[in-house]
């Protein structure tokens, strides 16, 4: 499960101790195995859109959680956003060396009382000046927006958010109206899920390493990390 740790010291521990056991370790970070998004990065690869200029990834939950689980989170963005660090990693093919984050308390101030964010924007800069925009929100009344996009020198690819069906109305009460976000994580990432699954089943049966790995899930703690000490300082932070 993601993240490893809070504490990226308890991290490098972990490692120190696993890494010479035969066991395969797979990081839960499954959006990298949503068909959309996987979509959207292997156009990346493919070179569809040219030389990559830049990723923006929208996150937004339908609802905050309860006050016991902010408690223990570790915060929205070693809790949330550390997903879209490791999707920002696996679209741009590059790692970030440098960070600047953002945020601020306007869903609910139980949050803020809790010493945690619930509105964050973040950015990430890679060593060839790629930029990604990260955006995340405990809370928007339409459903759960999950956004993907790439835009470079030949264009752009999107994954945009999924519906139960593609129907829109068109009727005296309807003027184009579509059915509702899927709810949440579970239903949106349904494929995902089970891809992931799967893939770890398969990397045992062939005995390799599995495709998302321990370092992929340091790596995503590192950036959490870094954009906590950006809105600390109020500073970019090199990587």
């Amino acid at each position: 499960e993601k993240p490893i740790d809070l504490d990226i010291n308890r991290v490098n521990r972990c490692w120190d101790e696993i890494k010479h056991c035969n066991v395969p370790i797979q990081l839960g970070f499954n959006r990298r195995y949503d068909p959309s998004h996987r979509a959207v990065a292997e156009a990346v690869r493919n070179g569809e859109v040219g030389q990559l200029e830049m990723v923006i990834i929208s996150s937004r939950d339908p609802a905050p959680p309860p006050a016991d689980y902010i408690k223990v989170s570790g915060g929205l963005l070693r809790d949330m956003m550390i997903h879209d660090f490791d999707l920002a990693r696996f679209v741009l093919g590059e790692e970030p060396v440098e960070v600047f984050a953002m945020a601020s308390n306007k869903v609910d101030p139980m949050i803020g009382q809790l010493g945690d964010i619930d509105t964050a924007m973040v950015t990430l800069t890679t060593a060839s000046g790629i930029l990604c925009h990260i955006n995340n929100s405990r809370r928007a009344v339409y459903g759960y927006d999950q956004r993907l996009e790439a835009f470079g020198s030949l264009g752009m690819v999107r994954s945009n958010n999924q519906r139960a069906t593609t129907l829109t109305r068109h009727t005296a009460e309807h003027s184009g109206s579509r059915d509702p976000l899927l709810h949440f994580f579970i239903e949106r990432y349904q494929q995902a899920y089970q891809a992931e699954i799967n893939d770890f089943i398969a990397a045992i049966a062939e005995q390799r390493t599995p495709t998302v790995s321990f370092e992929d899930g340091r790596r995503a703690l590192l950036l959490a990390d870094a954009a906590y000490e950006s809105l600390r300082t109020g500073r970019k932070v090199a990587l």
